[in-house]
């Protein structure tokens, strides 16, 4: 029996390309309702891409740019046609959908028509259609005859990048975030500083990009590492760039928040203005990874006038209605020797350095809410009390997120033993990661929802993101590596209902999407089936002993 299972699996990654047929349809996330007829819609040269609504025009040209890039296929955007086309249309003069990005899919031997709820929900199902499409280059583009009735589960479905560890160019942030797009997907959370550095320009503030942004070496091998490679690392976006990837992602339906940490992380800043710290400095980019004991002194009105120019200028940046100001790992021991801080906890009523830290989140908090937003803090921030308008992203496990949905507060689920995505996701990875152990497996099992809430506190849970710690990731093709195809799985646990799951069901769909990573040309971890191999072959051992 181990031995056919074995060969089962081998078989299984190595299977050759298949186009999808009606029998065969591998959506993920998978659909809400899908039904199958028999037969095929033919994507050739004449078919025509029908918009009538301008709005509706970057879904197209999304559609296009696909099937031109992975297929060579160049279809023309028309008005109207009469037969062999596909349709993009959103709903209009109807009342506020109960859930926007709800659309419809039905496709004919004649045509294949899309209609949202709203423009998303019509880009949401244009998505779809690509999953319908071959998962290799084919001259013979065929769409099965499906009919398709799909709205997400969870209103916030995220995926964070960290560039301040290591930096991405605007060029792969985009690509990421096309990832995100063909996930169904729907914000992106850009965390933008660090310790390690400071990545966006502020104009009235040069020095926290010229000074900020740069370190003079980054440690070699897992932390405390075995030395430091002394090279002059580091870059940053300006405002402009800024501008171009909040418009990039626009178009695919996707929110950027940018992520600004305080009151700890802030080492970059402290070494561009060293008057930001509770010493004084001097200060130096951080070079090593973990926790940094030099933070932003809370005593200081000066640091408080400097963050609120930064969001004077980070804020017009992004449309989102949040920002994200970290408020994780702040070690206190600074403040606790620093006479400014304590003068601070004196005067303010304040029992200790916690509550300082509240006392920090909720000044800043009131200053950005009066500029029209809101922020999301992780669980840390529930410490020393909860600033009054914020959402909690709950990482240190779910009881954060379950505190706040109790306190009638937003929570955004990321626990790092559910969706951390650089943790190793294969017992014997050949590169070096931050440690831990997830499975695609155990990221599928996730559900964002604790049972232990009742119904109103559940309304309470927004959604959940992955998240990408970059630490270990130097450039891209890492960064894919460490999301693939943890994320294909991790779509499906934020849109799709949270039952029926079946894993084996979803295995079977995720073998064809290993195709289509093949067609995207990324790169992904194989791990789910060596290590499956390896635990097959440790079995095998044990049967024949």
């Amino acid at each position: 029996m181990i031995r056919v299972l074995a060969a089962f699996l081998v078989c299984l990654f190595f299977m050759p390309s298949f186009s999808q047929t009606s029998s065969s349809i591998n959506i993920i996330p998978k659909p809400v309702s899908l039904k199958t007829k028999p037969g095929s819609f033919k994507v050739d040269r004449n078919t025509k891409l029908v918009v009538k609504d301008e709005g509706d025009r970057g879904t197209a040209d999304f559609f296009s740019d696909y099937v031109k890039k992975y297929y060579g296929l160049s279809l023309e955007v028309a008005r109207e046609a009469d037969k062999n086309y596909i349709s993009f249309a959103t709903k209009k003069f109807i009342k506020a959908p109960d859930n926007e990005e709800h659309y419809t899919l039905n496709s004919s031997t004649n045509s294949v028509s899309v209609e949202g709820d709203s423009y998303a929900g019509t880009f949401r199902g244009m998505q779809s259609i690509i999953q319908l499409l071959p998962v290799k280059k084919s001259s013979n583009l065929g769409i099965p005859l499906v009919t398709i009735d799909d709205q997400p589960r969870l209103a916030y479905r995220g995926l964070m990048l960290d560039v301040a560890r290591h930096f991405f160019s605007v060029e792969f942030v985009k690509k990421y975030i096309d990832f995100i797009a063909l996930h169904k997907m729907n914000r992106f959370h850009w965390h933008l500083t660090d310790d390690q550095g400071w990545r966006i320009e502020i104009k009235k503030h040069p020095k926290l990009t010229e000074v900020g942004g740069y370190r003079n070496g980054t440690i070699i091998g897992r932390y405390p590492g075995t030395g430091n490679d002394n090279i002059r690392y580091g870059g940053f976006y300006t405002q402009d760039e800024i501008k171009e990837v909040v418009a990039y992602a626009a178009k695919r339906y996707i929110t950027v928040i940018p992520e600004i940490e305080m009151p700890g992380h802030a080492k970059a800043a402290l070494a561009a203005y060293p008057f930001l710290g509770c010493t004084g400095g001097p200060y130096e980019v951080r070079q090593t990874w973990a926790v940094e004991d030099e933070v932003f002194c809370a005593g200081n009105d000066s640091v408080f006038a400097l963050l609120q120019d930064v969001m004077d200028e980070v804020l017009p940046l992004f449309p989102s209605e949040y920002v994200h100001v970290g408020g994780d790992e702040c070690p206190k021991s600074r403040w606790k020797t620093c006479p400014k801080c304590q003068k601070r906890i004196k005067d303010e009523n304040l029992k200790d350095e916690h509550e300082l830290q509240s006392y920090f989140i909720q000044r800043m908090e009131k200053y950005i809410n009066s500029k029209g937003k809101k922020i999301i803090g992780w669980d840390e921030i529930l410490e020393g009390g909860l600033a009054p308008n914020a959402t909690v992203m709950s990482w240190r496990g779910e009881q954060g997120g379950i505190e706040a949905a109790k306190q009638d507060h937003d929570v955004i689920m990321t626990p790092g033993s559910f969706v951390y995505l650089d943790h190793s996701q294969s017992k014997k990875e050949d590169s070096v990661t931050i440690g831990g152990y997830l499975s695609i497996q155990k990221v599928y099992s996730y559900d964002p929802v604790p049972k232990v809430l009742n119904k109103e506190q559940q309304k309470h849970i927004l959604g959940a993101q992955g998240n990408v710690w970059t630490e270990y990731m130097a450039n891209p093709r890492k960064v894919e590596y460490m999301i693939f195809p943890r994320l294909t799985a991790l779509s499906e646990v934020l849109w799709s209902p949270s039952t029926p799951r079946s894993w084996d069901e979803f295995e079977k769909r995720l073998s064809v999407q290993f195709k289509r990573y093949d067609l995207w040309k990324v790169n992904y971890s194989r791990a789910m089936y060596t290590d499956m191999r390896i635990k097959v072959d440790k079995k095998k051992k044990i049967a024949s002993n």
